[in-house]
């Protein structure tokens, strides 16, 4: 038997990190049933909707719900806490029979509700992390985190640029770098290009009918692109959520767009909105000069070169799309890279400071 009926987790979960969630897993073992509220004050740089979306993958089987909270924070000023009230009881309004927190407040807290204070670990021994100290260095803090938001955190660097320019080697190269610094990021992951798997599986398809097509033989649709931008999506979504802060990717959604005009002409606005639905942080733009073309049977475009690595500058530029052009031999290509991407974490995250709390 459950010692208590209806528990609440309180927090802003600015973002949640394994604290929280230990909190939370404790008060559900503790009670019958139990509603986490997530409070997000407007300044706040992370939404209350992915916050909200966040604590609802990591706790399935208790009740989240979330509320804008604009109130700064006194625990010594009555009105203060009338107004957080106001806010609190509006979002839950049931009875609520026991309040459970890591904070001095929780005692005060569970007298307005007229429920039981239940203090899970204050000192923060078990997990010795706070939303402070995430915001002030994710990285520090990764593997506090669970897996959604260490997708929406992790830095995302695309290598795109025309038929083999060495997109594919610089991609794997910068995640071997990354990886060989240790600790959490060893797991720095690299995500393949989904558009040439997906143009071998045609021209395997093909050949199963005709076992002397070729490269030239096959066709696209303007709706095989939607596909490739979409499941590109879907694996590095996939990569970000298990990898390090740093993730490294052989071409994206985005570079789709252009893709879809070499081989169809013209823009599908399906892919369009794929490549605005990821958020990326920096595209190395491999130049075709000094590059030898290679024909490794799924190429044909080596005289649309120049005119490629012209249209993905000009898309970059007119999106707004942060790049560098990657030049040079590979040694220096890699090392161009390196020190972009250093300079993207280097510059860390920014959030925006929480409302003050006086205490």
């Amino acid at each position: 038997m459950k010692r208590h009926g209806h528990g609440l987790v309180l927090g802003k979960f600015y973002p949640p990190h394994a604290g929280h969630h230990h909190l939370v897993r404790t008060a559900r073992d503790r009670c019958e049933r139990l509603t986490v509220l997530v409070c997000a004050a407007s300044v706040e740089s992370v939404s209350l909707a992915d916050r909200v979306a966040w604590m609802r993958e990591a706790h399935p089987d208790v009740r989240v719900v979330g509320a804008v909270d604009d109130t700064h924070m006194d625990l010594n000023d009555a009105a203060v806490w009338d107004a957080h009230m106001e806010v609190f009881t509006a979002a839950v309004p049931e009875q609520v029979d026991a309040v459970f927190t890591s904070e001095s407040y929780g005692e005060e807290l569970a007298r307005r509700f007229g429920a039981e204070s239940v203090l899970v670990d204050p000192g923060r021994t078990l997990f010795p992390v706070s939303g402070t100290a995430v915001r002030a260095d994710p990285a520090g803090c990764w593997d506090y985190l669970e897996p959604p938001v260490r997708a929406a955190l992790a830095r995302r660097i695309v290598v795109l640029g025309a038929e083999s320019t060495g997109t594919t080697t610089l991609a794997r190269a910068l995640a071997a770098h990354y990886r060989r610094r240790g600790g959490v990021w060893a797991r720095t992951g690299y995500v393949a290009e989904y558009g040439r798997e997906f143009s071998e599986a045609k021209l395997a398809a093909l050949r199963g009918r005709w076992p002397g097509a070729q490269w030239e033989d096959v066709t696209f649709t303007t709706d095989d692109f939607p596909l490739i931008a979409e499941t590109q999506n879907a694996r590095e979504e996939a990569a970000a959520r298990a990898g390090s802060p740093v993730l490294f990717c052989d071409t994206d959604s985005f570079a789709t767009t252009v893709w879809h005009e070499r081989y169809i002409g013209g823009r599908n606005p399906l892919v369009e909105q794929s490549a605005d639905r990821v958020a990326h942080h920096l595209w190395l733009l491999t130049d075709h000069e000094g590059v030898a073309f290679e024909d490794d049977g799924l190429r044909d475009g080596e005289e649309l070169r120049p005119w490629m690595t012209d249209r993905f500058r000009a898309e970059l530029t007119r999106t707004g799309r942060r790049f560098i052009e990657i030049t040079g031999d590979p040694g220096e290509r890699l090392a161009a890279a390196v020190a972009a991407v250093d300079g993207l974490l280097d510059a860390g995250w920014h959030f925006t400071a929480p409302l003050p709390e006086h205490r």
